[in-house]
């Protein structure tokens, strides 16, 4: 176990919500939505793309030492990837409380249902790169299809 203040720790933890009773990939996406919206409103969407680009580098490394500290394969208090996976699906989307609501939906179910090839990366990817990548995967299914619902709105 890692000690509390870690850094993997804190980072694969979403600063300790993937801690909260319940179902952590929910709780890590919708906390994942505040820092969301704080950035698309500073940056736009390059700004929040990048913005899930760095935290899925960072997501990789941090989840990777937290797994091999617990001696899990994906342990459920991880929940970086949720943030990645969820600010992907969020980069094309306007910074309107009904569009982030729908946002969520489509990449928590993208994220459970976990479509090929998401489904082969959680499968086959080792350590950090298998936590993250199958929710970056989904996250980019997810910037797809919104995309093209704001498009059509």
């Amino acid at each position: 176990m890692l000690p509390l203040w870690h850094p993997a720790r804190v980072i694969s933890t979403g600063v300790f919500v993937g801690h909260i009773p319940g179902p952590a990939g929910t709780w890590g996406s919708a906390a994942a939505l505040v820092p969301a919206w704080f950035i698309a409103a500073a940056w736009g969407p390059v700004g929040l793309a990048v913005a899930a680009a760095l935290i899925t580098a960072i997501g990789i490394w941090a989840s990777g030492i937290y797994a091999g500290a617990m001696d899990a394969k994906d342990p459920g208090s991880v929940v970086v990837d949720e943030f990645a996976g969820q600010w992907f699906t969020l980069v094309l989307v306007p910074n309107d409380p009904l569009f982030f609501a729908i946002a969520f939906l489509v990449f928590r179910v993208l994220d459970i249902w976990k479509p090929w090839p998401a489904s082969w990366a959680d499968r086959s990817l080792p350590g950090g790169f298998g936590i993250v990548v199958d929710d970056v995967i989904a996250g980019l299914m997810g910037l797809v299809l919104m995309g093209g619902l704001v498009e059509l709105w």
